[in-house]
């Protein structure tokens, strides 16, 4: 390609609209990263311009610090990977104090991912994180056992979801956005509740609940037995579920689940989802984020779209 022709394809790229607007956070392009598969931005600076991405949803945070479930706790799977890291993070006065100032001066817009085991302790920690600048919105790991009750997840029970939802909602000003299980029977009366308690938007999918036997040693793989099964085996049951919710509840969506290249992000962009993220392709290829932004802009080019949204629900029902 000539000096002119790439001048001329940068021009024109220039003029594509990616930006999209998930319930209230204004991003710069659909293209995000899955907490916990991409620490806090900063590990995957020598790869990736952080502050060019749509946003950077960082690991789950929690009151306290947490060490996490003991090892081995990450097996690789066929098409995917089992974790059980049991969200390791330092506690959300580490998270302000330390990380947040750090990636605010970089520009990067952070959606920060909160979890614990009581619905007080979700709305201690919008409370905390609510006003905090360079937050751009909360999303709810709502995959997390409710010590209150017996250990049921939140995100299993509509009534919990709906309860939930609502009293995070009650401590913030920011946007909301429960990141919902897959592990349940109808994904649609999850949503709904959800958006009934007064979600912004919504995250879905979450893992799915696996596990690896070692057939030598005749028990488990994974020290904690059960783990979230993620990567490209799970994109058609995430695929499924994005289109589903999209027909049923009017919020954004921010569809996830096995997503490794652009086909796969269009897909879920027809489907009915407003931004996509990216998991455990991160670990493949710590690049390809950039690599999706970039197909993006070029089946845009391609196909004469000059506006992302215009994608957004293509596939569905008209």
């Amino acid at each position: 390609m000539s000096v002119t022709d790439k001048k001329t394809r940068k021009k024109a790229r220039a003029q594509l609209n990616l930006q999209v607007n998930l319930g209230g956070m204004q991003l710069k392009n659909p293209v995000t990263v899955a907490s916990g598969t991409f620490g806090y931005g900063f590990e995957y600076e020598p790869f990736v311009d952080i502050a060019g991405l749509g946003a950077v949803i960082v690991k789950g945070t929690t009151l306290e610090p947490r060490m996490g479930n003991p090892s081995p706790r990450i097996i690789e799977t066929p098409a995917g990977m089992l974790n059980a890291i049991g969200l390791e993070n330092p506690g959300v006065d580490v998270f302000i104090g330390e990380y947040l100032p750090a990636l605010r001066s970089r520009g990067v817009t952070v959606i920060a991912n909160i979890a614990g085991n009581t619905m007080e302790e979700y709305a201690r920690l919008a409370a905390r994180l609510d006003g905090q600048p360079g937050i751009a919105g909360l999303e709810l790991n709502i995959s997390c056992p409710n010590v209150k009750q017996g250990g049921l997840q939140f995100g299993t029970d509509p009534v919990m979801v709906k309860e939930m939802v609502a009293a995070v909602k009650s401590q913030t000003s920011l946007p909301v956005m429960p990141k919902l299980s897959p592990n349940v029977t109808d994904i649609t009366a999850i949503a709904r509740a959800a958006y009934e308690g007064g979600a912004d938007c919504l995250a879905l999918i979450n893992t799915l609940m696996g596990m690896a036997i070692d057939v030598d040693k005749r028990r488990p793989v994974l020290a904690n037995t059960f783990g979230g099964l993620s990567g490209p085996a799970i994109k058609p049951v995430a695929l499924r579920m994005v289109y589903q919710v999209a027909q049923e509840v009017p919020l954004p969506i921010m569809g996830l689940g096995g997503i490794m290249n652009t086909r796969d992000a269009l897909e879920f962009l027809m489907a009915g989802a407003t931004a996509i993220s990216i998991g455990t392709a991160n670990f493949v290829d710590p690049m390809i984020t950039t690599q999706i932004i970039a197909g993006l802009q070029e089946y845009m080019e391609e196909c004469h779209i000059a506006d992302i949204n215009d994608i957004i629900g293509a596939a569905l029902p008209q």
